[in-house]
Order: structure tokens, then sequence, then C-alpha cells
């Protein structure tokens, strides 16, 4: 695709700013926004959007860093002859009469994924969806985010200076309707242009394959969310890890019952380091420097209830968490040279098809699919056999079509290889 940043002022190719292209139109709103926050103006709405023609698009807004939860604290609706509307969902709750009269149109999402838990949250799950940022990605998009997109293919400056706001703020203010109003109001357009783009390379299967994956991806419930915590890697011993646990737990506890991201209570760096160091006292936790937070004295007794807690459990976390079977793929050459060389040469194998196709790597196969079936793959190794493990894995018909093939010669291709002596591996 076409490079966004050509003859800006950051160009470095030389140019004079009198070769720069003009700036682009920058998007506007096709009316005034409000917000509809009463069940009255609700119903009004729905039956304006039950009279409207085509696709739905559909948007939703969180609080994502301000908040504990994920719910919806905007939802953005635009669908030809019927207008934009921007519904306020605490104030509104039930949302079975807008489900009931889009369900079984046409949803526009971009990045549908981020915003099908929220939506499905308060009833409104759909049946049919088209991504515009996933097909972006199977079109082979340098970049993939929404202003760039619309920049591409609309031609229009596209601000997103509120991506990141507090969407829990009331009332909220013009320019952020705004934003969230045109969000929705390009994504039909968009759809229109991405969809002739899909139909002329080939791909308009391939993105309903991936449409419907969206849809039918179940939501993974980590068993030790604990270990997300960034840093933890850091603290030595079953110890410090099982008090890394507890303080995680603790705070968890806590932002549920605040509505409050966790992060804004204390970050995982102050958890981190007080797992390191195990201070012996309160008055030691207090004082340690690294241990900061807007939270991290006012409830120090909560974080010391932890602390001592993880000191003296007897349910001792394992070094490593549950469910990973398979080592890094940094460790394989030592714990599983075939499965190494397996990798190796499915990795090259794919890199190769995801080129020819124009698509990116990840999206022709995951990263882990790929290392799954590299570690224990299937018996007989054929085409068939290969087919039937990634298809088992979660990869689509046309993944499986493009990549089993390939992938069973290149592990046949690895079995025989000779082991590489002590010399050339060094």
């Amino acid at each position: 695709m076409a490079d966004p940043t050509a003859g800006s002022p950051n160009d470095t190719t030389g140019r004079s700013p009198a070769d720069a292209p003009p700036p682009l139109p920058r998007a506007a709103v096709l009316a005034p926004v409000e917000v509809t926050d009463t069940r009255e103006d609700y119903l009004r709405a729905v039956s304006m959007i039950s009279r409207g023609t085509g696709p739905v698009a559909v948007d939703a807004e969180r609080a994502s860093g301000f908040r504990y939860s994920q719910r919806a604290y905007l939802i953005q609706v635009h669908r030809r002859g019927a207008g934009t509307f921007l519904f306020d969902p605490p104030a509104i709750g039930d949302f079975r009469e807008l489900e009931a009269a889009i369900r079984g149109e046409e949803w526009i999402l971009h990045a549908a994924s981020q915003d099908l838990p929220c939506l499905r949250e308060v009833g409104l799950d759909p049946e049919r969806i088209f991504d515009t940022e996933l097909a972006a990605r199977l079109l082979g998009f340098n970049r993939v985010g929404l202003a760039y997109v619309v920049e591409e293919l609309l031609g229009l400056h596209l601000a997103k200076e509120h991506s990141a706001a507090d969407w829990s703020t009331r009332p909220l203010p013009q320019s952020w309707l705004v934003y969230a109003a045109l969000d929705v109001e390009l994504l039909v357009d968009l759809r229109d242009k991405i969809a002739a783009l899909l139909d002329e390379s080939g791909k308009a299967g391939i993105a309903r394959q991936e449409f419907q994956a969206v849809l039918d991806r179940e939501t993974t419930v980590r068993a030790e969310p604990w270990r997300r915590l960034s840093g933890v890697h850091t603290v030595k011993g079953l110890r410090g890890l099982a008090v890394a646990r507890e303080l995680w737990r603790a705070r968890d506890d806590l932002a549920r019952k605040l509505d409050v991201s966790p992060g804004r209570l204390i970050p995982d760096a102050s958890l981190v380091a007080a797992a390191r160091a195990l201070p012996k006292t309160k008055r030691d936790l207090a004082a340690m420097k690294d241990f900061s937070g807007r939270a991290s004295r006012t409830e120090i007794d909560r974080w010391w209830a932890a602390i001592e807690l993880g000191l003296s459990t007897d349910d001792l976390p394992q070094l490593r968490g549950t469910g990973e079977a398979m080592p890094p793929p940094r460790a394989w050459a030592d714990r599983n040279p075939d499965a190494d060389r397996r990798l190796k040469a499915a990795r090259e194998v794919v890199t190769g098809i995801a080129e020819r196709m124009a698509l990116p790597v990840e999206n022709l196969i995951t990263p882990d699919t790929l290392r799954r079936v590299a570690w224990t793959p299937p018996e007989p190794l054929d085409e068939a056999a290969l087919g039937d493990a990634l298809a088992a894995l979660g990869a689509r018909p046309w993944q499986v079509e493009a990549i089993a093939g390939p992938v069973a010669e290149a592990f046949v291709a690895a079995r025989q290889s000779p082991e590489p002596t002590e010399s050339a591996a060094s």
C-alpha cells in the first residue's frame, strides 16, 4: 500500500515542501451528534435504524486503563437511511430491541474481537460481521489502524486523539462525541471499498472464514492470570512467586470492588519489587521506595496481609505456569532437536507461502499452531493427517489448504536430513 508519510514534514527523501502533496481533507460528521440516554429516545432510534438499509456499522467505547470492567460506556451505530446514534449503555441498560432489529443484518466493525465481548455483555450479538481491520490485514496493508485505512481508501484524515479517553466520564465532551460518531459513519463506505479489493484479490472467501472464526472464538480464561504481571520472571524462588500471586489477587479484588483499573491502584512494578524483596515487616514494606502507587500506603494493611499469606502458605506455585508442555523455541535444539528442525523448516515454507499470498505470516497460521504441530507431528506424516491436526487446533479450511501439503513435505525433509555435526552446530 502507499506510504502516507510521503511528502510529510518528516520526509527524508529530499523533496522540498513545495513538492509535498496537499493535506487530506478532514473527516466531518454528517449531522450534529448527541447521546441517547433515555428509553424513549432509544426506542425511537431503534425504529429509525430498523427502517434503514444495508449493513449496520457498530463500535463501542470502553474505559480501559481507568475502570476494572471492560463494559461499554458508549455504543455507536450508523446505518444508511437512518443516521448515526450514540447510545449510553449504563443509562439504557437493556438492548434487546436493537438486537432484534439488526441481528440478521451484517454488522461492520473495526477489530471486532475487541468490541464483541462488551457488546455481548449488553445483549448485542451479531450473526454476521465484516471486520475492516481484519480484512485490511488479509489484504496486506502496511498498517491496519482505522485512521490509516481511512486515509488509504477514502482519502480522509481521521483524527484519533480520544482513543485512550476515559469513556465513563459524564457528561461526555462534544469533541469526544464527534470522534465516536466518525468511527462508525465512515465504516460503511470503507467496507464497500475493502470488499471490492477482497474480490479483486481472490480473498473474499478467506475473509468470510476469518470473520466467522472471530464470531465463533470463545473467550479463554487464564488458569493463573497473575503470571501476566510485568516483570514476574525476575522473581526468584517459589516463595517469591507465592507473594507475587497473593499481591496480585489482593489488588485484583480491590480493583474489582472499586471498578478501577488495577494498575491505577498500584503498578505491576511495585508488586514485583515487593515479591523480590520479601520485606520482613509492614514497616519495611512501607519504607520501600519501589513500592509506589496511589493505594500503596492507604491500603498498606491489605498488601501486608497478602505478603504474609504468600510467606506462610503451603500452596506454592510451580516454577512454570500450568499448560506449558512445550518449552520456548529457543530451547528446542537441546530439548527436542527433531522438533527444532521441523519448526525451522516449516517456518521457512510458511513464510514463502505468506509472501506469495501477500498475507502476514501470523494470519496464514498462528505461531502457536505451527509450534504445536512441529512439537508433536501426526502419524502418518502426510498432508491429510497434518491437515486434520491443523484443523483440530483451530486452523480454518483455507489455511489447511494453503499449508498442509508444503508443511508436511518440510517435516518429512527435516526428518530425513542428517544430524548436524558438532563442528557445524558450533
